[in-house]
């Protein structure tokens, strides 16, 4: 049986939210078995608790955003996929504002923060969102799918008109019975082009955003003196982004999950329509044979860190 996990102890980090500019504080708290992933804002009086889940997404222009009785934490989908890469079921998160710190634009610096802070097996076993059959979602040219699998694979493919990302490598598979999280996938940064950057700005938003928290473009180039950490570090970023929409699920799944040009809408309208059909999908507990073979990074890295 693979156990839940949660932290051994509390994790703290600081950091610039990227909308308002503003420091934000996170902590990260233990909690008891089958308490899943939930959000506090503890700026207000009383603290306002939004559980994860697809219904409480209310915002995917920017990023995914919860929201109960009008109160928002935005750009949860990083931190989301840490969690999900290092196998965290339970935990409890406070932040002081409305947004969690974008950190380097990457899931790194919370896979480092959940390190050290530790992981705990917990007496309860893990349930999995098994799919059982397709369920796929499209707007115009862009597509998701979830399809049956026994693991859990993400490919994933983008497309824009610009010189440097069509130089780069738009096309990545990643199975995590193959490919460790924090090596293949928490590294990858977030992107944005200069001339979206100033309309944001003007609109009041991406007051945090700078070279040292994404990737930037201007019309023909990559700005950031370092370049790309990955070759196809562009795509890879929107996997880290798909992991951590999918966790909103409340589980680990074991799926295929097939996207082009999919972004943060249709990773949430897909996990809702999969929620929405019964027939599509059942929980099921792994022994750890099974999981060795088919989920080894995001349900045994845990175990073994």
């Amino acid at each position: 049986m693979i156990p839940q996990h949660t932290l051994k102890s509390i994790a703290y980090v600081t950091g610039v939210g990227l909308h308002s500019g503003e420091k934000v504080q996170l902590w990260l708290r233990p909690a008891a078995p089958d308490t899943g992933i939930v959000f506090h804002r503890v700026d207000l009086d009383p603290p306002v608790t939004i559980p994860a889940s697809p219904e409480a997404v209310r915002e995917t222009r920017l990023c995914t955003g919860l929201e109960r009785d009008g109160v928002k934490i935005a750009t949860v989908e990083h931190l989301m996929s840490a969690l999900a890469g290092l196998g965290i079921d339970n935990v409890h998160i406070d932040v002081d504002g409305p947004e969690i710190p974008i950190m380097d634009g990457s899931a790194a610096p919370f896979v480092m923060m959940i390190r050290e802070a530790g992981i705990e097996a917990q007496a309860a076993p893990r349930r999995f969102l098994r799919v059982l059959r397709p369920v796929e979602v499209r707007e115009d040219d862009k597509w998701v799918r979830l399809e049956p699998y026994a693991g859990f694979r993400l490919e994933f493919s983008i497309a824009f008109a610009h010189p440097a990302i069509s130089a780069s490598q738009t096309r990545a598979v990643v199975d995590f019975s193959e490919h460790a999280y924090p090596r293949f996938v928490a590294r990858a940064r977030t992107f944005g082009f200069v001339h979206e950057v100033e309309l944001l700005r003007g609109m009041g938003l991406a007051q945090g955003g700078s070279l040292d928290n994404a990737i930037v473009l201007d019309e023909y180039r990559i700005l950031n003196p370092e370049g790309l950490r990955f070759p196809d570090e562009f795509v890879r970023h929107k996997i880290l982004d798909a992991i951590g929409d999918l966790y909103l699920a409340g589980r680990p799944l074991l799926a295929r999950y097939v996207a082009h040009k999919s972004g943060h809408a249709l990773n949430n309208r897909l996990l809702r329509a999969l929620m929405a059909d019964r027939s599509a999908w059942e929980l099921t507990v792994c022994e750890r044979d099974e999981a060795v073979t088919s989920m080894s990074a995001l349900s045994l890295g845990s175990v073994t860190t």
